[in-house]
């Protein structure tokens, strides 16, 4: 199921379960169905979804703005609605970036420290 670019479906989920978990496959649409149904109907009521190790998804009240048309700059109004979030859980966010990204901060870092350091051995001996 992992791969860059790649989609995952609500079938590759219920694959997932089916291969992992043993249940028939009608099982496996069943219960995948029944969580993201269990999902939705609490964002619609407003709750907030916690789940632990992954992030949490919230509702958020946008009040009405203007907005500009940016073609011919006429303002129009946006009407308030309610916008869904997701926030990663710091556990996932860690997950995400130790699959290269961290190794690359680190490495910018170190060649910031490198140059800083030529530059005051430059200067110094000047």
């Amino acid at each position: 199921m992992t791969g860059t670019g790649r989609t995952v479906t609500r079938v590759d989920l219920c694959e997932a379960v089916y291969q992992k978990v043993g249940l028939s496959r009608t099982e496996s649409s069943a219960f995948v169905e029944l969580v993201l149904k269990e999902i939705t109907d609490c964002l619609e009521k407003g709750e907030t979804v916690k789940l632990s190790s992954f992030g949490s998804f919230l509702v958020r009240q946008k009040g009405q703005r203007i907005g500009r048309n940016p073609k011919t700059g006429t303002e129009v109004p946006i009407s308030p609605r309610r916008v869904m979030v997701f926030k990663p859980s710091a556990i996932l966010k860690q997950r995400i970036n130790a699959n290269g990204a961290a190794g690359t901060s680190t490495s910018s870092a170190s060649t910031a420290t490198e140059d800083k350091t030529e530059s005051a051995g430059s200067a110094s001996g000047t």
